[in-house]
């Protein structure tokens, strides 16, 4: 095998890879997207949990003040 066309084996090789790796850093950046909007939806998740949990207490306060 010639030294040119090693070269261009090399460069077919180098151009698939930096395809991949470029495809990679798309689905990385994706990926990171859903990421930010799970952890809003775990935060505002969170929030309605604490607020249910005050309302639970205020009824639970009133029954008691009823016995």
């Amino acid at each position: 095998m010639s030294a040119s066309s090693e070269s261009e084996v090399l460069a077919q090789e180098l151009s698939s890879v930096a395809s991949k790796v470029t495809d990679l850093e798309t689905r990385i950046m994706e990926v990171e997207a859903v990421i930010t909007r799970l952890e809003r939806a775990a935060e505002t998740t969170a929030r309605a949990m604490e607020e249910i949990s005050g309302h639970w207490d205020a009824v639970y306060r009133a029954m008691r003040r009823a016995e």
